[in-house]
Protein backbone atom coordinates (compact mmCIF):
# COMPACT_ATOMS: atom_id res chain seq x y z
CA UNK A 1 0.00 0.00 0.00
CA UNK A 2 3.22 2.74 0.30
CA UNK A 3 3.89 4.98 -2.10
CA UNK A 4 0.78 4.44 -4.30
CA UNK A 5 -0.86 7.67 -5.06
CA UNK A 6 -4.67 8.67 -5.58
CA UNK A 7 -5.66 8.10 -9.22
CA UNK A 8 -6.68 11.51 -10.95
CA UNK A 9 -9.91 9.58 -12.07
CA UNK A 10 -10.97 9.53 -7.88
CA UNK A 11 -9.51 12.79 -7.09
CA UNK A 12 -12.44 14.80 -6.89
CA UNK A 13 -14.25 11.94 -5.01
CA UNK A 14 -11.14 11.34 -2.21
CA UNK A 15 -11.19 15.13 -1.81
CA UNK A 16 -14.68 15.69 -0.22
CA UNK A 17 -16.06 12.01 0.77
CA UNK A 18 -15.46 11.34 4.09
CA UNK A 19 -17.95 8.42 5.05
CA UNK A 20 -17.96 4.85 3.33
CA UNK A 21 -20.80 2.85 3.27
CA UNK A 22 -19.66 -1.40 3.39
CA UNK A 23 -22.12 -3.49 1.88
CA UNK A 24 -21.40 -7.26 0.74
CA UNK A 25 -23.78 -6.84 -2.16
CA UNK A 26 -25.51 -3.61 -4.17
CA UNK A 27 -28.09 -3.86 -6.97
CA UNK A 28 -27.33 -0.79 -8.83
CA UNK A 29 -28.13 -1.73 -12.34
CA UNK A 30 -30.20 -4.80 -13.60
CA UNK A 31 -26.94 -5.92 -15.77
CA UNK A 32 -24.65 -5.74 -12.38
CA UNK A 33 -25.37 -9.02 -10.94
CA UNK A 34 -23.82 -7.63 -7.41
CA UNK A 35 -27.04 -8.46 -5.28
CA UNK A 36 -29.19 -11.34 -4.37
CA UNK A 37 -32.51 -9.63 -2.84
CA UNK A 38 -33.22 -6.97 0.00
CA UNK A 39 -29.86 -5.98 1.44
CA UNK A 40 -28.29 -5.12 -1.85
CA UNK A 41 -31.65 -3.41 -3.15
CA UNK A 42 -31.90 -1.38 0.04
CA UNK A 43 -27.88 -0.59 -0.37
CA UNK A 44 -28.52 0.65 -4.06
CA UNK A 45 -31.90 2.72 -3.18
CA UNK A 46 -29.59 4.41 -0.03
CA UNK A 47 -26.82 5.36 -3.07
CA UNK A 48 -29.24 6.84 -5.08
CA UNK A 49 -30.17 9.09 -2.32
CA UNK A 50 -26.68 10.01 -1.25
CA UNK A 51 -26.43 10.90 -5.19
CA UNK A 52 -30.27 13.16 -5.13
CA UNK A 53 -28.84 14.80 -0.97
CA UNK A 54 -25.61 15.22 -1.94
CA UNK A 55 -24.43 13.30 1.52
CA UNK A 56 -20.72 12.58 0.72
CA UNK A 57 -20.48 8.86 0.68
CA UNK A 58 -18.43 6.12 -0.78
CA UNK A 59 -19.85 2.60 -1.79
CA UNK A 60 -17.58 -0.20 -0.71
CA UNK A 61 -18.51 -3.55 -2.01
CA UNK A 62 -17.47 -6.82 -3.96
CA UNK A 63 -17.33 -7.18 -7.88
CA UNK A 64 -19.01 -10.75 -7.55
CA UNK A 65 -17.94 -11.51 -11.35
CA UNK A 66 -20.29 -14.91 -11.70
CA UNK A 67 -23.11 -13.05 -9.86
CA UNK A 68 -25.65 -14.66 -7.38
CA UNK A 69 -27.22 -17.28 -9.01
CA UNK A 70 -29.52 -17.12 -12.47
CA UNK A 71 -32.52 -19.43 -11.96
CA UNK A 72 -34.04 -21.58 -14.57
CA UNK A 73 -37.49 -24.03 -13.20
CA UNK A 74 -37.39 -27.40 -14.65
CA UNK A 75 -39.97 -29.45 -15.68
CA UNK A 76 -41.03 -30.35 -12.42
CA UNK A 77 -41.06 -27.24 -11.45
CA UNK A 78 -37.97 -26.92 -9.43
CA UNK A 79 -35.22 -24.29 -9.06
CA UNK A 80 -31.67 -25.11 -11.01
CA UNK A 81 -29.06 -22.57 -10.26
CA UNK A 82 -26.57 -21.72 -12.55
CA UNK A 83 -23.99 -18.91 -12.51
CA UNK A 84 -24.79 -15.20 -13.90
CA UNK A 85 -21.85 -13.56 -14.50
CA UNK A 86 -21.39 -10.30 -15.89
CA UNK A 87 -18.56 -7.90 -17.48
CA UNK A 88 -17.36 -5.19 -14.77
CA UNK A 89 -15.68 -3.11 -18.09
CA UNK A 90 -19.07 -2.78 -19.51
CA UNK A 91 -20.08 -0.33 -16.42
CA UNK A 92 -17.08 0.55 -14.29
CA UNK A 93 -13.38 1.60 -14.81
CA UNK A 94 -10.85 -0.45 -13.01
CA UNK A 95 -8.67 1.45 -11.07
CA UNK A 96 -4.47 1.44 -10.79
CA UNK A 97 -4.25 1.57 -6.99
CA UNK A 98 -4.10 -2.18 -5.55
CA UNK A 99 -3.66 -3.26 -2.20
CA UNK A 100 -3.18 -6.48 -0.22
CA UNK A 101 -4.57 -8.81 2.48
CA UNK A 102 -3.22 -11.28 4.74
CA UNK A 103 -4.86 -14.91 3.55
CA UNK A 104 -3.90 -18.30 4.91
CA UNK A 105 0.02 -16.58 4.72
CA UNK A 106 -0.04 -14.97 1.75
CA UNK A 107 -0.27 -11.18 0.53
CA UNK A 108 -3.86 -11.25 -1.83
CA UNK A 109 -3.67 -8.13 -4.10
CA UNK A 110 -6.97 -6.61 -4.47
CA UNK A 111 -8.15 -3.64 -7.13
CA UNK A 112 -11.07 -1.74 -7.09
CA UNK A 113 -13.58 -1.22 -10.19
CA UNK A 114 -14.84 2.52 -9.98
CA UNK A 115 -18.91 2.91 -10.93
CA UNK A 116 -19.72 7.04 -10.51
CA UNK A 117 -23.70 6.71 -9.65
CA UNK A 118 -25.00 10.40 -11.06
CA UNK A 119 -28.60 11.27 -9.69
CA UNK A 120 -30.92 13.02 -12.59
CA UNK A 121 -29.58 16.56 -10.47
CA UNK A 122 -25.60 15.88 -11.85
CA UNK A 123 -24.76 15.00 -7.82
CA UNK A 124 -22.25 12.08 -8.36
CA UNK A 125 -20.59 9.42 -5.49
CA UNK A 126 -18.23 6.73 -6.12
CA UNK A 127 -19.19 2.92 -6.12
CA UNK A 128 -15.65 0.98 -5.32
CA UNK A 129 -16.32 -2.81 -6.38
CA UNK A 130 -13.65 -4.93 -4.99
CA UNK A 131 -11.76 -7.73 -7.27
CA UNK A 132 -9.43 -10.25 -6.82
CA UNK A 133 -8.67 -11.41 -10.25
CA UNK A 134 -5.41 -10.32 -10.35
CA UNK A 135 -2.71 -12.25 -12.13
CA UNK A 136 -0.67 -11.54 -9.18
CA UNK A 137 -2.76 -13.78 -7.20
CA UNK A 138 -3.14 -17.54 -7.36
CA UNK A 139 -5.55 -19.32 -9.23
CA UNK A 140 -7.68 -20.37 -6.19
CA UNK A 141 -7.13 -16.32 -4.67
CA UNK A 142 -8.12 -15.14 -8.12
CA UNK A 143 -11.90 -16.60 -7.17
CA UNK A 144 -12.33 -15.17 -3.67
CA UNK A 145 -14.72 -12.23 -5.14
CA UNK A 146 -16.32 -14.31 -7.57
CA UNK A 147 -19.35 -15.67 -6.41
CA UNK A 148 -21.64 -13.55 -4.17
CA UNK A 149 -22.55 -15.45 -1.42
CA UNK A 150 -20.49 -18.65 -2.78
CA UNK A 151 -18.71 -21.45 -0.84
CA UNK A 152 -17.95 -22.71 2.24
CA UNK A 153 -17.46 -20.78 5.78
CA UNK A 154 -13.42 -20.65 4.78
CA UNK A 155 -14.75 -19.12 1.41
CA UNK A 156 -17.42 -16.41 2.92
CA UNK A 157 -14.37 -15.71 5.30
CA UNK A 158 -12.27 -14.29 2.82
CA UNK A 159 -14.54 -12.60 1.20
CA UNK A 160 -15.55 -10.48 4.35
CA UNK A 161 -11.57 -10.10 4.86
CA UNK A 162 -11.43 -8.35 1.36
CA UNK A 163 -14.41 -6.41 2.04
CA UNK A 164 -13.88 -5.30 5.28
CA UNK A 165 -9.60 -5.17 5.85
CA UNK A 166 -9.26 -4.73 2.29
CA UNK A 167 -12.45 -1.82 1.69
CA UNK A 168 -10.46 0.02 4.60
CA UNK A 169 -6.87 -0.09 3.27
CA UNK A 170 -8.14 0.72 -0.01
CA UNK A 171 -9.50 3.90 0.28
CA UNK A 172 -6.63 4.77 2.52
CA UNK A 173 -4.75 4.10 -0.72
CA UNK A 174 -7.07 6.02 -2.50
CA UNK A 175 -6.61 9.10 -0.71
CA UNK A 176 -10.25 9.06 1.30
CA UNK A 177 -10.00 10.67 4.60
CA UNK A 178 -13.14 8.80 6.05
CA UNK A 179 -14.25 9.84 9.72
CA UNK A 180 -17.51 8.18 9.54
CA UNK A 181 -17.44 3.71 8.41
CA UNK A 182 -20.79 2.17 8.04
CA UNK A 183 -21.40 -2.01 7.65
CA UNK A 184 -24.41 -2.88 6.35
CA UNK A 185 -24.68 -6.03 8.00
CA UNK A 186 -22.13 -7.87 9.93
CA UNK A 187 -20.40 -8.82 6.88
CA UNK A 188 -18.37 -5.56 6.56
CA UNK A 189 -17.52 -5.99 10.92
CA UNK A 190 -13.29 -7.12 9.79
CA UNK A 191 -13.25 -3.13 9.20
CA UNK A 192 -13.12 -2.76 12.43
CA UNK A 193 -9.78 -5.02 13.31
CA UNK A 194 -8.44 -3.25 10.77
CA UNK A 195 -9.38 0.37 12.50
CA UNK A 196 -8.33 -1.16 15.61
CA UNK A 197 -4.60 -2.44 14.13
CA UNK A 198 -4.08 1.06 13.18
CA UNK A 199 -4.92 2.43 16.62
CA UNK A 200 -2.91 0.34 18.48
CA UNK A 201 -1.41 1.04 21.80
CA UNK A 202 2.36 0.81 21.53
CA UNK A 203 3.09 -2.53 23.85
CA UNK A 204 5.51 -0.43 26.31
CA UNK A 205 2.77 1.64 27.51
CA UNK A 206 0.14 -1.09 27.76
CA UNK A 207 -0.29 -2.41 31.88
CA UNK A 208 -0.78 -5.70 32.48
CA UNK A 209 -4.06 -7.22 31.85
CA UNK A 210 -4.63 -4.44 29.32
CA UNK A 211 -6.03 -4.91 26.06
CA UNK A 212 -3.45 -3.28 23.28
CA UNK A 213 -6.24 -2.33 21.49
CA UNK A 214 -8.86 0.56 22.26
CA UNK A 215 -12.28 -0.43 20.58
CA UNK A 216 -13.93 2.87 22.09
CA UNK A 217 -11.61 4.62 19.44
CA UNK A 218 -13.03 2.71 17.07
CA UNK A 219 -16.82 3.46 18.65
CA UNK A 220 -16.49 6.51 17.42
CA UNK A 221 -16.14 5.84 13.69
CA UNK A 222 -18.85 3.08 13.04
CA UNK A 223 -21.87 2.40 12.55
CA UNK A 224 -23.88 -0.52 12.35
CA UNK A 225 -26.89 -1.06 10.73
CA UNK A 226 -28.10 -4.84 11.58
CA UNK A 227 -31.11 -6.75 9.27
CA UNK A 228 -30.79 -9.63 11.45
CA UNK A 229 -34.07 -10.95 13.39
CA UNK A 230 -32.78 -14.10 14.79
CA UNK A 231 -29.33 -14.94 16.17
CA UNK A 232 -29.14 -17.93 14.38
CA UNK A 233 -28.67 -16.21 11.41
CA UNK A 234 -25.72 -14.23 12.29
CA UNK A 235 -21.97 -15.33 10.37
CA UNK A 236 -20.36 -17.27 12.52
CA UNK A 237 -16.99 -18.56 11.67
CA UNK A 238 -15.00 -21.11 14.02
CA UNK A 239 -12.12 -19.89 15.52
CA UNK A 240 -9.65 -22.90 13.79
CA UNK A 241 -11.02 -21.26 10.58
CA UNK A 242 -10.66 -17.83 11.70
CA UNK A 243 -6.86 -18.65 12.81
CA UNK A 244 -6.18 -21.21 9.80
CA UNK A 245 -7.71 -17.80 7.26
CA UNK A 246 -6.06 -14.73 9.39
CA UNK A 247 -3.10 -15.88 10.67
CA UNK A 248 -1.33 -13.68 13.00
CA UNK A 249 -2.79 -11.03 11.64
CA UNK A 250 -5.07 -10.20 15.28
CA UNK A 251 -4.36 -12.50 18.55
CA UNK A 252 -7.03 -14.73 19.06
CA UNK A 253 -7.64 -14.19 22.82
CA UNK A 254 -7.85 -10.67 21.66
CA UNK A 255 -10.59 -11.45 19.21
CA UNK A 256 -12.85 -13.12 21.28
CA UNK A 257 -13.11 -10.50 24.04
CA UNK A 258 -15.26 -8.52 20.93
CA UNK A 259 -16.08 -11.68 18.53
CA UNK A 260 -17.75 -13.98 20.98
CA UNK A 261 -15.99 -16.84 22.89
CA UNK A 262 -17.50 -19.52 21.35
CA UNK A 263 -16.80 -18.33 17.63
CA UNK A 264 -15.91 -15.60 15.69
CA UNK A 265 -19.94 -14.33 15.61
CA UNK A 266 -19.62 -11.19 12.97
CA UNK A 267 -22.84 -9.53 14.44
CA UNK A 268 -21.05 -9.05 17.97
CA UNK A 269 -18.30 -8.03 16.76
CA UNK A 270 -20.00 -5.30 14.69
CA UNK A 271 -21.94 -4.19 17.55
CA UNK A 272 -18.44 -4.22 19.79
CA UNK A 273 -17.14 -1.96 17.23
CA UNK A 274 -19.65 0.53 16.75
CA UNK A 275 -20.84 3.65 18.32
CA UNK A 276 -24.42 3.66 16.54
CA UNK A 277 -26.72 0.79 15.99
CA UNK A 278 -29.50 0.69 14.60
CA UNK A 279 -32.31 -1.98 13.48
CA UNK A 280 -33.86 -1.43 10.47
CA UNK A 281 -37.60 -0.66 11.49
CA UNK A 282 -39.39 0.33 14.97
CA UNK A 283 -40.36 -3.48 15.66
CA UNK A 284 -36.93 -4.83 14.48
CA UNK A 285 -35.30 -2.60 16.91
CA UNK A 286 -36.81 -4.26 19.36
CA UNK A 287 -36.48 -7.92 18.26
CA UNK A 288 -32.75 -7.09 18.31
CA UNK A 289 -32.72 -5.51 21.39
CA UNK A 290 -33.89 -8.66 22.97
CA UNK A 291 -31.10 -10.85 20.89
CA UNK A 292 -28.68 -8.74 22.48
CA UNK A 293 -29.73 -7.55 25.86
CA UNK A 294 -26.93 -4.74 26.92
CA UNK A 295 -26.66 -2.74 23.74
CA UNK A 296 -28.19 0.66 22.29
CA UNK A 297 -30.63 -0.14 19.55
CA UNK A 298 -32.22 2.86 17.86
CA UNK A 299 -34.47 2.38 15.04
CA UNK A 300 -34.72 4.19 11.05
CA UNK A 301 -37.01 2.10 9.38
CA UNK A 302 -36.58 1.61 5.68
CA UNK A 303 -37.04 3.44 3.01
CA UNK A 304 -36.96 2.94 -1.02
CA UNK A 305 -35.98 5.39 -3.86
CA UNK A 306 -39.35 6.64 -5.11
CA UNK A 307 -37.99 7.97 -8.70
CA UNK A 308 -36.26 3.93 -9.44
CA UNK A 309 -39.62 2.55 -8.46
CA UNK A 310 -42.40 4.42 -9.02
CA UNK A 311 -43.85 3.46 -12.36
CA UNK A 312 -43.61 6.09 -15.64
CA UNK A 313 -47.55 6.37 -15.40
CA UNK A 314 -47.47 7.58 -11.93
CA UNK A 315 -44.03 9.55 -12.23
CA UNK A 316 -46.13 11.83 -14.92
CA UNK A 317 -48.98 12.28 -12.37
CA UNK A 318 -46.36 13.31 -9.31
CA UNK A 319 -44.55 15.37 -11.51
CA UNK A 320 -47.55 17.36 -12.64
CA UNK A 321 -48.82 17.49 -9.28
CA UNK A 322 -45.92 17.82 -7.49
CA UNK A 323 -42.63 18.99 -9.10
CA UNK A 324 -40.08 18.30 -6.72
CA UNK A 325 -41.74 14.92 -5.69
CA UNK A 326 -38.98 12.99 -6.58
CA UNK A 327 -36.56 14.98 -4.49
CA UNK A 328 -38.46 15.81 -1.79
CA UNK A 329 -41.24 12.66 -1.42
CA UNK A 330 -42.66 14.61 1.66
CA UNK A 331 -44.98 16.05 -0.92
CA UNK A 332 -46.60 13.19 -1.87
CA UNK A 333 -48.37 13.22 1.70
CA UNK A 334 -50.79 15.41 -0.85
CA UNK A 335 -51.11 12.52 -2.94
CA UNK A 336 -54.50 12.45 -1.73
CA UNK A 337 -55.79 14.95 -3.35
CA UNK A 338 -54.90 13.53 -6.28
CA UNK A 339 -57.85 12.88 -9.14
CA UNK A 340 -59.65 9.56 -8.82
CA UNK A 341 -59.62 8.85 -12.68
CA UNK A 342 -56.51 9.78 -13.25
CA UNK A 343 -54.84 7.42 -10.21
CA UNK A 344 -56.95 4.88 -12.00
CA UNK A 345 -55.82 5.22 -15.71
CA UNK A 346 -52.26 5.13 -14.50
CA UNK A 347 -52.97 1.87 -12.03
CA UNK A 348 -54.14 0.42 -15.47
CA UNK A 349 -51.45 1.19 -17.95
CA UNK A 350 -49.05 -0.63 -14.59
CA UNK A 351 -50.88 -3.41 -14.97
CA UNK A 352 -50.85 -3.84 -18.16
CA UNK A 353 -47.51 -3.43 -18.49
CA UNK A 354 -47.40 -6.70 -15.67
CA UNK A 355 -50.02 -8.75 -17.64
CA UNK A 356 -47.05 -8.45 -20.65
CA UNK A 357 -44.50 -9.60 -18.71
CA UNK A 358 -46.73 -12.47 -17.34
CA UNK A 359 -47.91 -13.77 -20.89
CA UNK A 360 -44.14 -13.04 -22.47
CA UNK A 361 -42.46 -15.24 -19.86
CA UNK A 362 -45.19 -17.66 -19.04
CA UNK A 363 -47.77 -17.70 -21.98
CA UNK A 364 -50.76 -17.60 -19.61
CA UNK A 365 -52.72 -14.72 -20.19
CA UNK A 366 -54.49 -12.80 -17.21
CA UNK A 367 -57.41 -10.70 -16.75
CA UNK A 368 -57.07 -6.83 -16.69
CA UNK A 369 -60.74 -6.73 -15.00
CA UNK A 370 -59.57 -9.12 -12.22
CA UNK A 371 -58.01 -8.44 -8.93
CA UNK A 372 -54.17 -9.79 -8.87
CA UNK A 373 -52.28 -10.32 -6.43
CA UNK A 374 -48.43 -10.30 -6.05
CA UNK A 375 -45.83 -11.70 -3.95
CA UNK A 376 -42.25 -11.78 -5.02
CA UNK A 377 -39.26 -11.74 -2.37
CA UNK A 378 -36.64 -14.36 -1.47
CA UNK A 379 -37.86 -17.81 -1.41
CA UNK A 380 -36.92 -19.49 1.96
CA UNK A 381 -39.45 -20.64 4.66
CA UNK A 382 -40.24 -17.55 7.32
CA UNK A 383 -41.62 -16.20 4.38
CA UNK A 384 -44.38 -18.15 4.23
CA UNK A 385 -45.28 -18.27 0.40
CA UNK A 386 -47.37 -20.66 0.81
CA UNK A 387 -49.34 -19.96 3.44
CA UNK A 388 -52.15 -18.90 1.42
CA UNK A 389 -52.45 -22.58 -0.24
CA UNK A 390 -53.07 -23.89 3.35
CA UNK A 391 -56.77 -24.58 2.78
CA UNK A 392 -56.95 -25.44 -0.96
CA UNK A 393 -60.84 -26.11 -1.05
CA UNK A 394 -61.11 -22.68 0.70
CA UNK A 395 -58.92 -20.82 -1.83
CA UNK A 396 -60.93 -22.13 -4.78
CA UNK A 397 -64.11 -21.85 -3.17
CA UNK A 398 -63.46 -18.29 -2.32
CA UNK A 399 -61.82 -17.62 -6.08
CA UNK A 400 -65.23 -18.74 -7.47
CA UNK A 401 -67.60 -16.24 -5.92
CA UNK A 402 -64.77 -13.68 -6.28
CA UNK A 403 -62.06 -14.53 -8.77
CA UNK A 404 -58.72 -13.29 -8.36
CA UNK A 405 -54.84 -13.87 -10.14
CA UNK A 406 -51.81 -14.51 -8.48
CA UNK A 407 -48.23 -13.35 -9.67
CA UNK A 408 -45.27 -15.20 -7.71
CA UNK A 409 -41.60 -14.41 -7.91
CA UNK A 410 -38.08 -15.24 -5.87
CA UNK A 411 -35.24 -16.88 -5.74
CA UNK A 412 -33.86 -19.60 -3.39
CA UNK A 413 -30.16 -19.30 -1.75
CA UNK A 414 -28.53 -22.58 -3.63
CA UNK A 415 -28.35 -24.36 -0.29
CA UNK A 416 -31.94 -23.51 0.83
CA UNK A 417 -33.36 -26.74 0.17
CA UNK A 418 -36.94 -25.99 1.79
CA UNK A 419 -36.76 -22.68 -0.25
CA UNK A 420 -36.49 -25.19 -3.10
CA UNK A 421 -38.97 -27.04 -2.38
CA UNK A 422 -41.51 -23.93 -1.27
CA UNK A 423 -40.72 -22.86 -5.32
CA UNK A 424 -41.58 -26.50 -6.56
CA UNK A 425 -44.54 -26.58 -4.60
CA UNK A 426 -45.80 -23.19 -5.90
CA UNK A 427 -45.40 -24.34 -9.36
CA UNK A 428 -47.23 -27.39 -8.17
CA UNK A 429 -49.99 -25.23 -7.20
CA UNK A 430 -50.28 -23.06 -10.05
CA UNK A 431 -50.61 -26.80 -12.22
CA UNK A 432 -53.11 -27.94 -9.74
CA UNK A 433 -55.36 -24.31 -10.12
CA UNK A 434 -55.20 -24.04 -13.97
CA UNK A 435 -58.86 -24.45 -14.03
CA UNK A 436 -59.42 -21.98 -11.27
CA UNK A 437 -57.08 -19.80 -10.32
CA UNK A 438 -54.25 -18.20 -12.91
CA UNK A 439 -51.41 -17.84 -11.39
CA UNK A 440 -48.11 -18.19 -12.48
CA UNK A 441 -44.51 -18.66 -10.82
CA UNK A 442 -41.78 -16.24 -12.92
CA UNK A 443 -38.23 -17.67 -13.00
CA UNK A 444 -35.03 -15.24 -12.53
CA UNK A 445 -36.68 -12.44 -10.92
CA UNK A 446 -34.74 -9.25 -10.84
CA UNK A 447 -34.70 -5.42 -10.15
CA UNK A 448 -35.97 -5.35 -13.87
CA UNK A 449 -38.81 -7.82 -12.60
CA UNK A 450 -39.24 -6.16 -9.15
CA UNK A 451 -40.22 -2.36 -10.98
CA UNK A 452 -42.84 -4.17 -13.07
CA UNK A 453 -44.35 -6.38 -10.00
CA UNK A 454 -44.57 -3.88 -7.42
CA UNK A 455 -46.43 -1.61 -9.68
CA UNK A 456 -48.56 -3.92 -11.66
CA UNK A 457 -50.08 -5.81 -8.77
CA UNK A 458 -53.59 -4.87 -7.45
CA UNK A 459 -52.58 -6.50 -4.20
CA UNK A 460 -49.14 -6.82 -2.17
CA UNK A 461 -49.35 -10.25 -0.54
CA UNK A 462 -46.67 -10.54 2.51
CA UNK A 463 -46.88 -13.42 5.08
CA UNK A 464 -43.91 -13.49 7.51
CA UNK A 465 -43.61 -15.28 10.38
CA UNK A 466 -43.11 -12.52 12.98
CA UNK A 467 -40.82 -11.51 14.06
CA UNK A 468 -38.78 -13.05 10.75
CA UNK A 469 -39.14 -10.01 8.68
CA UNK A 470 -36.70 -7.30 10.28
CA UNK A 471 -38.19 -4.59 7.70
CA UNK A 472 -39.60 -5.35 4.38
CA UNK A 473 -39.42 -2.95 1.67
CA UNK A 474 -41.43 -4.27 -1.57
CA UNK A 475 -44.57 -3.53 0.25
CA UNK A 476 -43.10 0.24 0.02
CA UNK A 477 -42.73 0.15 -3.49
CA UNK A 478 -45.90 -1.21 -4.29
CA UNK A 479 -47.33 2.10 -2.52
CA UNK A 480 -45.57 4.00 -4.34
CA UNK A 481 -47.70 2.94 -7.06
CA UNK A 482 -50.94 2.73 -5.30
CA UNK A 483 -50.72 -0.52 -5.14
CA UNK A 484 -52.33 -1.99 -1.96
CA UNK A 485 -51.14 -4.05 1.27
CA UNK A 486 -52.38 -6.86 2.73
CA UNK A 487 -49.60 -8.15 4.72
CA UNK A 488 -48.62 -9.89 8.75
CA UNK A 489 -48.06 -7.42 11.03
CA UNK A 490 -44.29 -7.20 11.26
CA UNK A 491 -41.39 -5.26 10.24
CA UNK A 492 -42.45 -1.64 8.57
CA UNK A 493 -45.84 -2.91 8.14
CA UNK A 494 -46.49 -2.28 12.15
CA UNK A 495 -45.62 0.84 11.48
CA UNK A 496 -47.48 1.79 7.78
CA UNK A 497 -50.58 -0.15 8.67
CA UNK A 498 -54.08 1.77 9.10
CA UNK A 499 -56.36 -0.65 8.54
CA UNK A 500 -58.77 -0.43 5.53
CA UNK A 501 -57.04 2.96 4.71
CA UNK A 502 -53.48 1.61 3.82
CA UNK A 503 -54.04 -1.91 3.25
CA UNK A 504 -55.02 -4.93 5.75
CA UNK A 505 -53.59 -6.59 8.00
CA UNK A 506 -53.23 -10.35 8.67
CA UNK A 507 -53.97 -10.94 12.07
CA UNK A 508 -53.04 -9.11 15.22
CA UNK A 509 -49.87 -7.05 16.41
CA UNK A 510 -48.96 -10.49 17.84
CA UNK A 511 -44.60 -9.82 17.47
CA UNK A 512 -43.35 -12.90 19.07
CA UNK A 513 -46.46 -14.92 18.49
CA UNK A 514 -46.23 -18.68 16.33
CA UNK A 515 -48.06 -17.34 13.24
CA UNK A 516 -51.14 -19.70 13.80
CA UNK A 517 -54.13 -19.01 12.89
CA UNK A 518 -52.80 -16.79 10.34
CA UNK A 519 -53.96 -18.77 7.43
CA UNK A 520 -57.63 -18.53 8.66
CA UNK A 521 -57.64 -14.62 9.00
CA UNK A 522 -56.05 -14.17 5.72
CA UNK A 523 -59.06 -16.09 3.88
CA UNK A 524 -61.07 -14.11 5.94
CA UNK A 525 -59.61 -10.96 4.44
CA UNK A 526 -59.57 -11.96 1.00
CA UNK A 527 -63.45 -13.49 1.38
CA UNK A 528 -64.66 -10.49 3.40
CA UNK A 529 -63.21 -7.61 2.58
CA UNK A 530 -60.48 -7.56 0.48
CA UNK A 531 -62.27 -8.84 -2.95
CA UNK A 532 -65.58 -7.47 -2.30
CA UNK A 533 -64.42 -3.50 -1.81
CA UNK A 534 -62.73 -4.69 -5.44
CA UNK A 535 -65.84 -5.66 -7.18
CA UNK A 536 -68.69 -3.69 -5.53
CA UNK A 537 -66.75 -0.34 -4.42
CA UNK A 538 -63.92 0.80 -6.97
CA UNK A 539 -64.48 4.16 -5.50
CA UNK A 540 -63.63 3.22 -1.81
CA UNK A 541 -60.80 1.30 -3.25
CA UNK A 542 -59.36 4.40 -5.25
CA UNK A 543 -59.69 6.27 -1.97
CA UNK A 544 -57.30 3.74 -0.23
CA UNK A 545 -55.09 3.82 -3.26
CA UNK A 546 -54.57 7.65 -2.49
CA UNK A 547 -54.29 7.14 1.32
CA UNK A 548 -51.61 4.70 0.37
CA UNK A 549 -49.76 6.91 -1.58
CA UNK A 550 -49.92 9.92 0.53
CA UNK A 551 -49.65 7.94 3.75
CA UNK A 552 -46.72 5.32 2.93
CA UNK A 553 -44.80 7.63 0.16
CA UNK A 554 -44.14 10.52 1.56
CA UNK A 555 -43.07 8.57 4.76
CA UNK A 556 -41.13 5.08 3.75
CA UNK A 557 -38.36 6.90 1.19
CA UNK A 558 -34.87 6.52 0.99
CA UNK A 559 -34.60 10.27 1.00
CA UNK A 560 -36.26 10.39 4.91
CA UNK A 561 -33.96 7.43 5.61
CA UNK A 562 -31.12 8.81 4.79
CA UNK A 563 -31.70 12.27 6.36
CA UNK A 564 -32.07 10.76 9.25
CA UNK A 565 -28.90 8.50 9.15
CA UNK A 566 -27.09 11.98 7.88
CA UNK A 567 -28.18 13.70 11.29
CA UNK A 568 -28.44 10.98 13.89
CA UNK A 569 -25.75 8.81 12.53
CA UNK A 570 -22.70 10.94 10.52
CA UNK A 571 -22.99 13.65 12.75
CA UNK A 572 -22.65 12.32 15.83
Amino acid sequence: MDGIQPLKTIDPFAQRIHIAYFSMEIALRPEMHTYSGGLGVLAGDTARSCADLEIPVVFVTLVSRSGYLKQEIDANGRQVDHPDPWEPGGWTEPLGAMITVPIEGREVWVRPWLMPLTCPLGHCIPILLLDTDLEQNSPEDRKITDALYGGDAEYRLKQEIVLGIGGVRLLQALGFSIHTYHMNEGHAALLGLQLLRQRRHHPEDVRPGEPVFDPAQVREMCVFTTHTPVSAASDLFAYDVVEKVLGDYIDIGELKTIGGTEALNMTRLALNLSGYVNGVAERHAETAHRMYPGYQVRAITNGVHVQTWTHRAFARLYQSAFPHWAHEPEVLSLGDQLKDEAVWSAHQEAKRDLLYLVKKVSGVEMNADVPLFGFARRMTGYKRPDLLFTDMERLVAIARKQPFQLVFAGKAHPRDEQGKNLIAELNGYARQLANSIPMVFLPNYDIRMAAVLVAGADVWLNTPLPPMEASGTSGMKAAFNGVLNLSVLDGWWVEACVEGVTGWAIGDDDAFGTGAGHADLLYEKLDQMVLPLYYKDRGRWIWMMKEGISKIGAYFNSQRMMRRYATEAYLR
